[in-house]
């Protein structure tokens, strides 16, 4: 529904659409609100609404409708804190620095806010108050977004003060090697790798600008594109080369439409039957690499395998000498052995005979 026509509003406050009625705001902001009246109270949470929208895609449109809920509301705590946090979108240091502050006395703004603090002290130039936000007791504090937070700001204010290699070990947290995605990965892995490009560590660098994009997985930082650059790699820009395709596709197809015309208009001025189509071959049915299914392996059967058999005592035996058969041709041809004469029994010489009884 479009926007109806109102009269020139006394301040450049930004319109609001029709459909926004203030509803959409939490409860708890909607609480802090009740102690304005009933029709101020829709409007500035109408102007929180808009600027909750607009923060990411047009963050100077939501600074517009953060300072008009700030002028009608300024004593509100979370009206202070929804300013600070669109002036530190839009770059504004110093008026996010303070709205913040004011957040904070009003009971609006928390500890978890001490990393964009700490930061627009350092957008500012002023490092060493940087540093004395991030040390403060409030720190000890914050949760583990918050700490992680606080240490790629801290890693930043020491590249600002020329301390590189202070800027690299400040960011070797354990959440630095914690192998599951957090929602902080990202950014952490990015801040790593930028302060190691600083400190001269281009290898390592590469690497973990590599981890970062794979982190990214909502293009919230520029990761790819450094990994490209120290590689010397050039990324494609595949949705414009699709467009371009698509446009010459369509192209072609009226070139070939025109050319298809017969000359002369009409073939016939009674022929009005349209020739017989002729018949097209089966064309194979072209299967993409999204239509395969990939169904599970077959599990696999295992044979039951045979009990062993208990193993029977080895009895080793003795080998048999076995004579060698005499050569039958050989033993033919030599003559057997003569035998050997038997000795003869000496003679008796006369005189030995023994002696008889009597003589």
């Amino acid at each position: 529904m479009g926007e109806r026509e109102r009269p020139a509003p006394k301040h450049d406050d930004p319109l609001l659409p029709d459909d926004v009625t203030g509803e959409e705001l939490d409860a708890e902001a909607r609480a802090e609100l009740r102690t304005l009246p009933k029709d101020l109270a829709e409007r500035v949470a109408r102007h929180l609404v808009m600027a909750g929208r607009l923060s990411e895609d047009e963050p100077e449109q939501a600074y517009k409708h953060a300072r008009a809920a700030r002028r009608l509301a300024s004593r509100v705590g979370i009206v202070r804190e929804a300013a600070g946090i669109a002036a530190y979108q839009t770059g504004e240091w110093a008026e996010a620095l303070a709205e913040l502050r004011a957040a904070r006395r009003l009971g609006a703004g928390d500890d978890s806010y001490l990393p964009v603090m700490a930061d627009c002290e350092r957008g500012m130039g002023r490092p060493e108050r940087a540093l004395d936000v991030i040390k403060s007791p409030e720190a000890d504090r914050l949760d583990p977004m918050g700490r992680v937070e606080l240490r790629i700001v801290e890693s930043g204010v020491r590249r600002d003060l020329g301390q590189y290699d202070a800027a690299v070990v400040t960011l070797q947290i354990p959440e630095l090697r914690d192998r599951r995605l957090k929602p902080w990965s990202a950014r952490l892995f990015y801040a790593y790798a930028d302060a190691l490009t600083e400190a001269g560590r281009g290898d390592e660098a590469s690497d973990w600008f590599a981890r970062a994009a794979a982190a990214d997985r909502d293009g919230e930082t520029d990761a790819a594109e450094r990994y490209a650059e120290l590689e010397g790699l050039h990324i494609l820009d595949t949705e414009e080369d699709e467009e371009d395709a698509e446009e010459t596709t369509a192209e072609t197809a009226e070139a070939l439409g025109s050319e298809e015309e017969p000359e002369g208009g009409v073939a016939g001025a009674g022929d009005t039957t349209a020739p017989p189509a002729e018949p097209v071959a089966d064309v194979p049915e072209i299967v993409t690499a999204t239509d395969i299914q990939f169904k599970p392996a077959d599990p696999e059967i295992l044979e039951p395998v045979p009990e062993e058999a208990p193993e029977a005592p080895a009895v080793f035996l003795e080998p048999k000498t076995v004579e060698p058969e005499p050569d039958l041709d050989q033993a033919a041809a030599e003559p057997a052995p003569e035998p050997e004469p038997e000795p003869e029994a000496p003679a008796e010489a006369p005189g030995d005979e023994e002696p008889k009884d009597g003589d």
